[in-house]
């Protein structure tokens, strides 16, 4: 899953698609029905969903956020069952079953509520996103399988010349 064209920026409510960078700064159009458009200038605190992990207690220490959502995707599909409004302790309890290591003293509430918020936004305005990676996977297993056979389709020709008598093969060889 890729998320490097949408931003989250600080004080402002819901996601924006990244059109382009500017001279002061980059172009955002908002992921909602009205389509603003604003320019987030360098004072701005403008976060690509790319980069942003969770805390967890592994050896990593995060986990991507793109994992994350298809994990929920995975195990909830449309309805991750709670929302923004839930209160904090269904909050948690649906984290702990997505991802039972997350470091509880890291993540707050108003985290979840971000995840579970964006979650939905992207599910309503890029649900290609969330197969695009299963397709991605499916696609390079099948390439990959006919040229693991190539190889030694190629030794054994190569083994075949070899086991001749004829003296010019040899001297190629």
């Amino acid at each position: 899953m890729k998320l490097n064209d949408i931003a989250a920026i600080s004080g402002k409510g819901g996601l924006f698609k990244v059109l382009k960078p500017s001279r002061t700064g980059v172009v955002l159009e908002s992921l909602d029905a009205k389509k603003k458009r604003l320019v987030a200038n360098m004072n701005q605190r403008v976060s690509v969903l790319e980069e942003i992990s969770i805390y967890t207690l592994d050896e990593e220490g995060s986990v991507p956020l793109a994992d994350v959502f298809l994990k929920i995707n995975d195990e909830f599909g449309d309805d991750p069952g709670v929302d923004s409004k839930s209160d904090g302790d269904e909050l948690f309890a649906f984290l702990r079953h997505i991802l039972p290591d997350f470091d509880e003293d890291k993540v707050y509430a108003s985290d979840v509520k971000k995840l579970v918020s964006w979650y939905k936004i992207i599910l309503a305005h890029f649900p290609e996103r969330f197969t695009e990676e299963d397709e991605e996977e499916e696609t390079k297993a099948t390439e990959g399988a006919p040229k693991a056979e190539e190889p030694e389709a190629k030794e054994a020709e190569g083994d075949a010349p070899e086991a001749t008598d004829d003296p010019e093969a040899e001297e190629k060889a």
